[in-house]
């Protein structure tokens, strides 16, 4: 039914070229997310908390490390009301094994000035990386992250 309603507003949209583009794009889209499978976007990663207990999480491609870790109930909802880089706070910080960073993108200079900025002693863990900058894909299939204990002046 979506499909239909799609072609048909293509149709539509044909006869005004300077919408053509544009509308194109977005209709290709929608879709071809209607025939993709939820099952084919799952990452599954593991996660160790605070208490040293290995849980499974289950992602999507495409979303952060952080909505992973919070739907799983790993990380504080509230503590990182954006899905920006302004909004860090330390409880968004997690430690990533070190064979799964290098087949992340380098951390950006913002990622690193935020991961210092949280950090009192100004050293930063060089496995260190920001929730909210992770985004998932096929390729972290068995990730391993840390979730580290809040930091005593994020406890209120």
């Amino acid at each position: 039914m979506a499909i239909s309603s799609l072609q048909k507003l293509a149709s539509q949209i044909t006869k005004n070229p300077s919408a053509a583009l544009f509308s194109r794009a977005i209709i290709t889209r929608s879709s071809a997310s209607t025939s993709a499978k939820v099952s084919d976007r799952l990452v599954k990663l593991f996660a160790v908390d605070p208490d040293g207990i290995k849980r499974q999480v289950v992602g999507l491609s495409g979303q952060t490390l952080l909505k992973a870790l919070t739907n799983q109930g790993l990380i504080d909802p509230d503590s990182h009301r954006l899905e920006e880089i302004d909004a860090c706070s330390a409880e968004c910080e997690v430690h990533i094994a070190q064979e799964w960073l290098e087949k992340l993108p380098p951390p950006t200079y913002d990622e690193q000035y935020v991961l210092r900025r949280n950090s009192r002693s100004r050293v930063m863990n060089k496995h260190s990386r920001l929730g909210c900058q992770v985004v998932l894909t096929p390729e972290l299939q068995g990730m391993v992250v840390a979730v580290p204990e809040p930091k005593p002046w994020d406890i209120p």
